[in-house]
């Protein structure tokens, strides 16, 4: 894992089954929880998700970039195609839920997003986060793959200029990746994706893990 610790994500090919993706696949599309055009928020309540998130051969890189104590504490599928199509401008992962407002050096502004309290959280917190994307399709250059600025996850958290001023400054790279495929990435790592230009689905399965649940401020994660 030392290309994530480096660069700030890494790929790692042939985690998920088949069996296991097509089960998921089936289980998110009949699921009832809300869907927004662009999939679903809080898919960590599915125990299909939830299993997925602690099982062994997803949580363990959880754990070795994180220590022991890793878990998750929130999922969203990204679903995009030709009909549910959009693009994401060069940004970092910053907004972390809460299990309740405390106002605190450093966090803020606050949101409640579908009856989650959500706070803009410091670099300091973000650096104990790590997301894991499993890729339910292939995902190629034309259908609005993810694409990262190498190295920016190192920065703490950046302002709007300062993410333009990397976004014009260094090569970006796609995240390419087959079906049962993950992508480790940091949050604070500089990331966007662009309009699908095909066909193809591209459906992703977002977890993110805390080394630990709480934080000095008395601020507390969802379990």
């Amino acid at each position: 894992m030392g290309m994530l610790k480096e660069q700030g994500f890494e790929i790692v090919p042939d985690i998920v089954d088949s069996a296991t993706l097509s089960s998921l696949v089936h289980i998110l599309t009949g699921s009832s929880i809300q869907r927004s055009r662009a999939g679903m928020r809080n898919a960590l309540q599915l125990e299909a998700v939830r299993s997925l998130a602690l099982d062994p051969s997803v949580c363990d890189f959880a754990k070795r970039a994180l220590g022991d104590t890793a878990a998750p504490f929130r999922a969203t599928l990204f679903d995009k195609s030709i009909q549910s199509n959009w693009l994401v401008v060069w940004h970092q992962d910053t907004a972390l839920p809460l299990v309740k407002r405390i106002d605190a050096p450093g966090w803020g502004p606050w949101s409640v997003k579908e009856g989650m309290i959500c706070a803009h959280a410091p670099a300091s917190a973000l650096e104990q986060i790590l997301a894991i994307r499993v890729h339910l399709d292939d995902s190629t250059s034309e259908n609005g793959p993810l694409r990262v600025l190498p190295k920016t996850h190192t920065g703490g958290v950046l302002t709007d200029d300062a993410i333009h001023d990397l976004s014009q400054a260094i090569n970006p790279v796609e995240c390419l990746a087959s079906a049962g495929a993950i992508l480790l990435m940091k949050p604070l790592l500089v990331h966007a994706s662009s309009k699908a230009a095909s066909a193809s689905r591209r459906r992703v399965l977002h977890i993110e893990y805390a080394g630990h649940k709480h934080f000095p401020e008395g601020l507390e994660l969802p379990a």
